[in-house]
């Protein structure tokens, strides 16, 4: 009953944005004959309609039983239609802001030269503004369906970092950092296998991943282990989990059926030759020399996120290392903890945001919605000599795609 009153709040949300939408496009298309605007109001209704009808019947539909390619693509559209409506709102929303305020200057002054309509260049405002509503709209729409071409576009992210206390013989030591690979939402088995190709060609000394392997269930890995199983590097793979690992996000019918979840989890790791480390610790050894690796369970500074990790436990024993290297999924751990209480750990690896599939990256700029919520999102941070790289993520969740960033391989050179 919960889940039926929300879908109807949603059901009239949805109403009231397509009245409004529809409002500026009886402005725009005013100037179309009869039969234009026809098909124009048609069109829309239409498929406003049947994103209405999908959320009307939902419930009867069982979309959890359709096939996951299928079940992915509609979910995203009907969301995609709702922003790009919500998006072109604000606009409209803005004209009736400037009427109302017009229509009030004018009435509190009897001035009958104090136009509401009419603009400088003989187009009225309502129809500029109208038309920019839908034109941002349109376009973010249109925006978030390219996205859907980009899931699998794994771009290889480089960089050398120099550190003065790291052994000489880890001089040239080459990391390849990957994350969130959420297996639950690929429906491309030949394009993950591309992805793992690029990984293989790097060369790299040594495979980190941080966190996240499925949605919520350990099965989402029966039809990807064998692709990830032939990863190799010569010190190994090391593997710590992230937030979704741990099933939080499903209905159990049992606390004994969600921990027999994990710990199959857990074995997919260990079928795979990734070394899963759980709040502690492993000694990488080159020609005589040492440095450490820890690894912790999710821990977020964010409260709608666990702190499974125990980083006094990863820690102990580690303090004779001169270099330290860390395992953590949530980038929050970095300032809620690591930097204040652990500050001779020289490099903290994360991921977790995704970027949130959605912003810009140009050379000298980045944005995302995601930073509004995490200070650090994406790429390398540096506080002192402390430093941690966010990887934007291999896969991807609930968006079927990425916009403006891209699925991360990120390989790292220690100089």
């Amino acid at each position: 009953m919960r889940n039926s009153g929300f879908i109807w709040i949603i059901l009239v949300i949805l109403l009231v944005l397509d009245i409004y939408v529809y409002q500026a496009l009886k402005v725009v298309a005013q100037t179309n004959g009869q039969r234009s605007r026809f098909i124009i109001f048609a069109a829309y209704w239409f498929i406003s309609g049947l994103a209405v009808l999908f959320l009307m019947t939902m419930p009867y539909l069982k979309p959890e039983s359709w096939p996951k390619g299928l079940r992915t693509y509609v979910f995203a559209i009907v969301v995609g239609l709702f922003f790009a409506k919500l998006l072109a709102v604000t606009f409209l929303i803005l004209d009736d802001v400037r009427r109302g305020m017009m229509w009030t200057v004018g009435k509190l002054y009897s001035n009958p030269s104090v136009k509401v309509s009419q603009s400088s260049d003989g187009i009225t405002r309502s129809a500029f503004l109208s038309w920019m509503g839908l034109a941002v709209g349109g376009s973010l729409f249109g925006t978030l369906l390219y996205g859907f071409t980009n899931k699998y576009n794994y771009t290889v992210r480089k960089l050398k970092l120099a550190y003065p206390n790291l052994p000489s013989a880890f001089k040239g030591f080459k990391i390849l950092h990957i994350s969130d690979i959420h297996s639950g939402s690929f429906t491309d088995s030949l394009a993950v296998q591309k992805g793992i190709h690029k990984i293989m060609h790097q060369g790299a000394d040594i495979i980190l991943f941080t966190g996240d392997l499925v949605n919520d269930r350990a099965t989402e890995m029966d039809e990807f282990k064998h692709m990830f199983a032939k990863l190799e590097a010569p010190m190994g793979i090391y593997s710590t989990l992230g937030n979704h690992d741990y099933g939080d996000y499903v209905q159990w019918d049992s606390d004994e059926m969600k921990k027999a979840n994990l710990d199959q989890l857990k074995k997919v790791h260990a079928d795979m030759g990734w070394r899963l480390l759980m709040n502690e610790h492993v000694v990488l050894q080159k020609e005589g020399h040492e440095i450490a690796l820890l690894g912790i369970e999710n821990w977020s500074a964010k409260g709608n996120f666990p702190k499974y990790g125990k980083m006094s436990e990863a820690y102990a024993g580690t303090e004779k290392f001169p270099f330290k290297i860390l395992l953590s999924h949530d980038p929050s751990h970095w300032e809620g903890e690591v930097l204040q209480k652990y500050q001779d750990v020289d490099l903290v690896l994360s991921g977790h945001t995704h970027g949130m599939q959605f912003g810009v990256e140009i050379p000298g700029f980045k944005w995302s919605p995601v930073q509004y919520m995490y200070k650090q999102w994406a790429g390398l941070y540096e506080a002192g000599k402390q430093r941690l790289y966010v990887n934007r993520g291999f896969g991807f969740l609930g968006y079927p795609g990425r916009v403006g960033i891209m699925p991360e391989i990120t390989l790292i050179e220690l100089v």
